[in-house]
């Protein structure tokens, strides 16, 4: 078990499963290092947190390695008893292969992959030289499945999968007292979608604006809950957590079709999209 306290380190904090991350591990008795672009957003969340607890205010690009870097720095300055890093931030990109270019993957990968292996490699040090820590890494459904038209977003998320998992396992064999899990999200209430960018080969708005009203209409599960979610699988110290009926049910499918699962949860799609056109 991982004993919620002392202090957490969160990307993305201002917006979304790390906002309401945020206010809940305060609520625990955290103290917290808020990094995000947002600083109007960090702002905000400081002022709903109040003055109980220890906030550190931090504007940061994850995909800048050396934002990272300056963060885990000043956010252990900050805060000597820091024991738990969520490396949450990350962004979408809506478009099929062959509309997104290079530079849009990159971008991509730089934010949602390397922005979890810098965080990972900037605080583990200090994680270290702890009794306990946990570090949580957000992947998604997505490092699950991989459905079309996301052809960057489930690459950086598998990726961010497979960096957790051995970097888990290396802990494990060495004996460390640094536990790792990797988050999945389903559909989270959320602006991810809404805030998209597309392929510079998109040319259907109509598309987009169909893309985004079919994602928050299945997004079920609220970023609190989300949060909650995350807490309980950091505290029984869970390899892997999954977030929503929707990941159960994806995760299940693919376990039992791993090369076939698209077709079946295509269909399943589309009657849950006539239904909510209806």
């Amino acid at each position: 078990m991982t004993t919620i306290r002392g202090a957490a380190a969160i990307t993305g904090a201002a917006s979304g499963i790390g906002r309401a991350l945020a206010i809940e591990l305060a609520q625990r008795g955290c103290d917290l290092a808020l990094a995000d672009r947002d600083e109007g957003g960090l702002k905000a969340l400081a002022a709903k947190i109040g003055t109980t607890r220890k906030v550190s205010l931090h504007r940061v690009d994850v995909g800048e390695a050396g934002d990272i870097a300056q963060f885990a720095s000043e956010a252990i300055a900050a805060h000597p008893s820091l024991g738990i890093v969520v490396n949450n931030a990350g962004v979408a990109l809506m478009g099929t292969f062959e509309e997104i270019d290079q530079a849009q993957m990159d971008w991509l990968f730089d934010i949602n992959f390397w922005g979890v292996v810098h965080g990972t490699r900037a605080f583990l040090p200090h994680l270290k030289t702890k009794a306990e820590a946990h570090i949580a890494n957000l992947s998604s459904i997505f490092g699950i499945i991989a459905p079309p038209g996301q052809s960057a977003y489930a690459a950086a998320k598998f990726a961010v999968r497979g960096f957790s998992e051995s970097v888990r396992h290396e802990l494990s064999v060495a004996g460390s007292p640094v536990k790792l899990s990797v988050v999945h999200p389903g559909g989270i209430a959320t602006a991810i979608a809404r805030n998209a960018r597309t392929g510079v080969g998109v040319t259907d708005n109509a598309r987009r604006a169909q893309s985004i009203e079919r994602f928050e209409n299945a997004a079920k599960t609220s970023p609190k809950d989300a949060a909650l979610r995350i807490i309980r699988g950091i505290e029984r110290n869970e390899p892997r957590i999954l977030i929503g009926n929707d990941a159960r049910f994806m995760d299940l499918l693919q376990r039992f079709r791993p090369g076939t699962y698209w077709a079946p949860l295509q269909r399943r799609l589309e009657k849950m999209a006539k239904g909510i056109e209806k």
